[in-house]
């Protein structure tokens, strides 16, 4: 008890490296852009004169295009080192950022977002990289919780501050705003930060598909597709449940995201234990269980909106812990090949997005929310499972 204390305590004095204040503000950036073109959709389409579906063809794309940049370009952030790597891409989701404000028409604005997922593609898994590589050894929880703190940034002020800016300056200002700091981000980066480079070695992946053959590696991704199936199973129809089944204006779904973004962001203040308890094989697991338990107290309160909003915040809270530890866990298992991993995570979530919207979508169209939230429950136990297996096959006792 004493050493667990103590070492809570060197934690709790653990100075953030100002680089991770970048790379939260990366993360701020994608999860901005990925987030905000729902709202501002209509406002597109009544620009281009086409239907809102026209538009979200672009947010297909770039998940797609963040997909495939993580499985066939990962393995560039191992060879080129994460810093290198990040601000290159940074540059380049710029470009795209400018090609979509300035797009003329649906398919143009599609082909941008594409360029600007294959961008993402790149950027999260050497966000993740680099935030392990930057972090004092004991401290890799805390400092990837704080870049982890993007999302919630990018939900809680980045999606409203997308709707300000559309309503007040246009769309297209939202674009230039967000491809500005991008420009800045990739440039500030490539200047700066030398030093990390330095720390970059062993032999890159040929390409992310044989990052596979590490031990842990698979049950760990499986965990991942599992445990994001559910997070974006469900979220997808949190508002249309308020909305249709519950009779709740559609504003009501902001306070549901913001109820979230609070909840996530909130447990940074408490990834000092993650730290402190990371050592222990069990621990992702736990979480993962933690998680099904959230969604199975979600299907008891779903009839009411204080319910949900009060879930909703504990939802993030377990979330953010499950992410975390996840990313831990598959940095941890071959430094040299940090990058493919990451790579492949990412294409997993991303995947899983697709598959999790889709089929949650059925359940939810023929059974309702409880049922989606039951999915949910059920898919979170699954990685529960594969996390244990994965925890046995890296480091048996």
């Amino acid at each position: 008890m004493q050493n667990d204390n103590h070492v809570t305590s060197e934690i709790s004095s653990m100075s953030v490296p100002a680089i991770v204040w970048a790379l939260t503000g990366c993360i701020g950036l994608i999860g901005s852009n990925s987030l905000a073109l729902g709202p501002i959709a209509p406002a597109i389409a009544d620009g281009f004169d086409v239907e809102v579906q026209d538009i979200m063809l672009a947010s297909a794309a770039f998940g797609l295009g963040t997909a495939l940049g993580a499985i066939a370009l990962g393995q560039l952030i191992d060879r080129a080192g994460p810093r290198r790597t990040l601000a290159y891409v940074m540059l380049i989701m710029g470009i795209g950022f400018i090609s979509s404000g300035v797009a003329q028409g649906a398919v143009v604005l599609t082909i941008s977002q594409f360029l600007v997922g294959i961008s993402a593609g790149v950027a999260l898994p050497a966000i993740y990289t680099l935030a392990a590589v930057v972090a004092s050894p004991g401290h890799e929880g805390r400092t990837i919780g704080v870049v982890l703190t993007g999302w919630t940034i990018s939900m809680v002020a980045g999606v409203p501050l997308s709707t300000l800016i559309a309503d007040g300056l246009g769309w297209r200002a939202f674009y230039i705003a967000i491809a500005a700091a991008a420009l800045i981000a990739g440039a500030g980066l490539l200047v700066n930060g030398q030093e990390h480079e330095a720390q970059r070695k062993g032999v890159a992946s040929r390409t992310p598909i044989t990052a596979l053959t590490i031990k842990g590696v698979l049950p760990l991704l499986a965990a991942c597709g599992c445990f994001m199936a559910a997070f974006y199973g469900v979220y997808a129809y949190v508002g249309d449940h308020l909305h249709v089944n519950l009779e709740y204006p559609v504003r009501a779904n902001g306070l549901a995201a913001i109820s979230y973004g609070i909840g996530f962001g909130s447990a940074v203040f408490l990834d000092r234990y993650v730290d402190a308890y990371s050592g222990r094989r069990i621990l992702l697991p736990l979480i993962f269980l933690m998680v099904a338990v959230v969604y199975a107290v979600m299907s008891l309160v779903s009839g009411t909106y204080t319910g949900v909003l009060a879930v909703m915040a504990i939802w993030g809270l377990a979330n953010h812990f499950g992410l975390n530890v996840l990313i831990m866990r598959l940095t941890a298992l071959e430094p040299s090949q940090r990058g493919a991993i990451m790579g492949l995570n990412s294409a997993v979530t991303y995947l899983a997005l697709f598959a999790g919207t889709i089929v949650m979508g059925k359940v939810y169209a023929a059974e309702g929310f409880v049922y989606i939230t039951l999915c949910g429950g059920l898919l979170s136990l699954l990685a529960s499972v594969f996390s244990l297996c994965a925890a046995y096959v890296q480091s048996p006792d």
